[in-house]
């Protein structure tokens, strides 16, 4: 029963939306602003009118779907690893950040977008170039955050390591990264949910497929249902990879004590 109340709790307020949206776009008929309805028809045709030997999949699923989620995971993994890659060293190191610190200011201040054209002289149209932005705009979430985590070590865990005189491989991957990973996992949902953006962004200008391709295409073609499904179906992209990462995090931090006494009241 706490169960199913809580199910309803959270998406009581999305129904009524939905509800409100189908009975206000009904009653403007504003062609700009087609009903849920529509949208969804829209979206079935799209994507699901396939024949049953790929699973009532169409065409569009494999080339846009499937090559813009291909874009959003290897421009985000590769800036994962640089990203705490590099915090980690920055933050161990005493004059790192003195020395970087402006140079990484002045480099996260530029929107990605701007650089799209300069990433198009250099790379030109393709994936190469938009996992490049991608990397771009999504690495200094987890790169700051890395940092602030590594740099938040408690003392106590720094001269107990001294004392005992531990590797310094070991004392990175087990006891510094450890402790650091809350605060790396706040940098990796707020990365993830950029790098959808700029998967977007740079496939409206700079590719011959994808997602951000398609919602330009139908746009230009007036075809507004589909341009609507195409922006409904990020948002739930967009939640499902939040929902994926977010329980991934509780599985990596169930270790520690607010997390497993946040698993139990919530068990």
């Amino acid at each position: 029963m706490s169960r199913l109340q809580g199910f309803v709790r959270r998406w009581l307020v999305f129904v009524v939306a939905i509800v409100l949206w189908e009975l206000v776009t009904r009653f403007a008929q504003n062609p700009f602003f087609p009903p849920p309805t529509q949208i969804v028809e829209a979206a079935g045709q799209k994507w699901f009118s396939g024949p049953a030997s790929s699973l009532f999949l169409t065409d569009e699923v494999f080339t846009d779907l499937l090559a813009s989620l291909g874009r959003v995971f290897a421009g985000w993994l590769i800036a994962v690893v640089i990203g705490v890659g590099l915090g980690t060293l920055l933050g161990r190191s005493r004059t790192g950040m003195d020395y970087f610190g402006p140079l990484m200011a002045f480099m996260r201040a530029i929107p990605p977008p701007v650089l799209v054209p300069v990433f198009l002289v250099l790379l030109g149209i393709g994936t190469e170039m938009q996992i490049t932005v991608i990397v771009f705009g999504v690495m200094w979430p987890i790169l700051l955050n890395t940092v602030d985590g590594v740099r938040s070590v408690d003392q106590v865990k720094v001269d107990t390591a001294k004392s005992f005189r531990i590797p310094r491989s070991h004392w990175v991957f087990g006891v510094v990264l450890p402790a650091a990973t809350p605060k790396i996992f706040a940098g990796l949902r707020v990365s993830l949910s950029l790098a959808l953006v700029l998967m977007v962004v740079s496939e409206l200008v700079g590719s011959t497929n994808g997602i951000g391709y398609r919602l330009i295409f139908d746009q230009r073609a007036f075809d507004l249902p589909a341009m609507w499904a195409g922006i409904v179906l990020l948002g739930v992209l967009g939640y499902l990879l939040n929902t994926l990462l977010l329980a991934v995090e509780r599985r990596a931090l169930s270790w520690q004590p607010s997390q497993a006494s946040a698993n139990v009241v919530g068990g």
